[in-house]
């Protein structure tokens, strides 16, 4: 196909980049979007211990030397093609100062040269949204740095990094750690691409202030045939509310609800939003999920959807329809929800022979054991999570996740795997879920107004607790021809059981449309506000593992669960307690069903790092351990006669001189009550 007429340029991707309406159309002409990235290149071969390797750093297609130079090779294709997103971070030493560099068109000198925050994060070509960092309240050398400015080439693209402080591939040895994702478009045959230059971003600065302006302002286009339609009332358990708009070629612009619950939480989860184009139910998705907040009210403001702290939530997705479109929402919770307010705006669209339908689905793995917990003996193997698989044509739109954490540590590692019309190996292989996100290093801080990445909560990210992850796509939406397929890994180096539910949106031709591939049962599932409504806390069968205590508070020191299979601990984790100083308590609780007397045995170890402590239980006398051993041990420590009471009982632990330096290490497997 000769597609001369349909330039693409700077000018025109950043117009596309604004047009609603474009998402929902087959792209013409189409393209492909593929991915590089820093992924750790032992990962080769499915089912094989290596698919899951993890070193994703400062991996490069090769190493190139010029006048005397290593530059090091990130990207290398041939176009016509455009860049739609670039996320950097580094770690190790003497980070991100070196020279990044992006030729086009196999011209000797570089279009874009200079420091990589300067070029992705600080503005050295456009400002924000499109060149930034998240979180702006993360220390900066722990952020993600994020440029959404579209580079398009005619010809070729090489982006390469030159850095004095790269010892070797995957700084193994030490030296500056490189992180890199590069979504990129390779057009079809025919088509001509004008290429980016300094002189193109100034011929294009008016449209790229009028873009700037539309993603900050979250611009929606109005037409003067705009249609409100309320839908509003109250939902009682077990019933619906829903309205059918009868239109001729039309499109669904804003959705927007304000709702509230006795218990909103589990309403917002439990409660089905169910869009129906021209009789095809393509959505079906609990209905806090649906608009990025999960089953919290968070407030985001991205481009595509907005929730406001006073429960208003709205998405601005274009959805068009031929002929009809039904919009339900279904109350599977066990109380009542009142729409207070419910309006639907929709507008003419020109449908043709490109256009598609909107859909989304949702699923949640309820206590999903991670790490060692996955084959319960095994040694942590990874594995592979099936977001979607779609038939069809279509374009993948993105997606968000909503966890709740129950260890002291981050709670998953996983690379994004991304199949493209039925390619035996992914076009798309990234460096960590939180890099997918467009943060970095695990972070818990939240932001919230960027227009197409949002973390709205992160305080689940480091100890127990909930977090959101959301990721919208613009010009880095991932056209698909026959099929398409997106894997998450789920990585983890403790043992760990989490919630975990993932939404994903996409438009596909109404040919190939299909009811929501969604699992709406886990939706009436209980939603998880605190550890304990995943790990139980309750004395079973008198004894209860030292990880399934409740934190109660600290005044010092590190807590966490430290897991390993080879030290016998029973459940192969134990509680551990470290850099404790003299006097610091530790206090935490458990319940018991029963009021009784009974003997403690508490299952402990001891080790060259672990140190002085005692221990009482329910204000009890406390008793004495000295858990320092110049080899690690398992010991068990017996307390007579502890007055256990109905309800919660309290464990208190409070640290002891010791007989040397960094000996402050506590360690508890279980405790058995007799």
């Amino acid at each position: 196909m000769c597609a001369s007429r349909e330039d693409v340029s700077l000018g025109s991707l950043l117009d596309e980049m604004t047009n609603r309406d474009a998402r929902a159309e087959y792209p013409s002409p189409y393209f492909t979007c593929r991915q590089f990235s820093s992924y750790d290149r032992a990962t080769k071969t499915p089912n094989e211990k290596s698919w899951f390797a993890n070193w994703d750093r400062s991996m490069f297609i090769r190493t190139d030397t010029i006048d005397g130079k290593k530059e090091y090779v990130m990207m290398d294709t041939d176009g016509p093609g455009a860049i739609v997103r670039f996320w950097m971070t580094f770690g190790g030493e003497n980070t991100g100062k070196g020279i990044l560099r992006i030729y086009f068109d196999n011209q000797a000198v570089p279009a874009i040269e200079g420091n990589p925050f300067d070029i992705l994060s600080r503005g050295k070509l456009v400002g924000a949204p499109l060149s930034t960092s998240v979180s702006d309240s993360t220390e900066f050398a722990m952020r993600g740095h994020n440029l959404y400015l579209p580079l398009p080439y005619a010809k070729h693209c090489k982006i390469v990094y030159q850095s004095d402080y790269i010892k070797d591939a995957g700084a193994k040895t030490g030296g500056e750690a490189v992180y890199y994702n590069i979504d990129y478009r390779t057009y079809e045959k025919g088509t001509t691409v004008a290429t980016y230059s300094a002189r193109e971003l100034e011929k294009y600065k008016d449209i790229l202030k009028v873009t700037q302006d539309k993603l900050q302002k979250r611009t929606i286009f109005m037409s003067p045939d705009t249609k409100k339609t309320d839908l509003h009332g109250i939902v009682k358990a077990g019933e619906s509310i829903q309205t059918t708009l009868s239109e001729h070629s039309s499109a669904v612009r804003l959705l927007t609800f304000k709702l509230k619950s006795s218990n909103l939480e589990q309403a917002l989860r439990s409660s089905i939003l169910e869009l129906s184009f021209d009789g095809k139910p393509t959505v079906k998705c609990p209905i806090g999920d649906f608009f990025g907040a999960g089953y919290r009210v968070r407030f985001t403001n991205t481009y595509y959807t907005k929730v406001s702290n006073d429960t208003v939530f709205s998405c601005s997705w274009v959805m068009p329809f031929k002929k009809a479109c039904t919009v339900k929402i279904e109350n599977r919770g066990a109380q009542d929800l009142e729409i207070t307010n419910g309006e639907i705006v929709t507008a003419p669209y020109n449908w043709d022979n490109n256009t598609m339908y909107f859909s989304a689905a949702w699923r949640q793995y309820t206590h999903l054991a991670t790490g060692e917990m996955k084959s319960q003996e095994g040694d942590g193997d990874p594995f592979d999570m099936h977001y979607i698989n779609l038939k069809g044509k279509g374009v993948y739109m993105g997606d968000g996740i909503c966890i709740f954490n129950t260890v002291y540590a981050w709670w998953g590692e996983g690379d994004e795997k991304v199949y493209v019309d039925n390619e035996n190996f992914p076009s798309f292989i990234g460096t960590g879920s939180e890099d997918y996100y467009g943060y970095a290093w695990c972070r818990p801080e939240k932001f919230s107004n960027h227009p197409f990445i949002a973390q709205p909560d992160g305080s689940g990210n480091f100890v127990p607790g909930y977090s959101v992850n959301i990721r919208y796509r613009g010009l880095d939406g991932i056209p698909f021809a026959s099929a398409f397929r997106f894997d998450m890994e789920m990585w983890h180096w403790t043992r760990a059981i989490i919630n975990f539910s993932h939404v994903n949106y996409w438009y596909i031709k109404p040919e190939d449309a299909i009811d929501s591939p969604s699992y709406l049962r886990e939706a009436t599932e209980p939603v998880a506000l605190k550890r304990e409504d995943i790990v139980s806390p309750v004395l079973t069968n008198n004894k209860i593992e030292a990880e399934n205590l409740i934190l109660e508070s600290k005044t010092g020191g590190d807590f966490y669960y430290n897991n390993n299979v080879h030290k016998g601990w029973s459940g192969n984790v134990q509680l551990a307690w470290d850099d404790s100083k003299p006097s610091d308590t530790l206090t935490l609780s458990f319940i018991s069903k029963e009021e009784k007397t009974a003997d403690v045995i508490v299952s402990y170890s001891k080790g060259k790092r672990h140190g002085h402590y005692k221990i009482a239980f329910n204000g009890g006398e406390a008793v004495s351990v000295d858990a320092s051993n110049p080899t690690p041990l398992l010991s068990k420590l017996k307390i007579k006669n502890v007055q256990l009471v109905r309800g919660k009982n309290i464990l208190k632990i409070t640290s002891l001189p010791s007989g040397g330096k960094d000996m402050s290490y506590v360690g508890i497997d279980c405790i058995e009550f007799n």
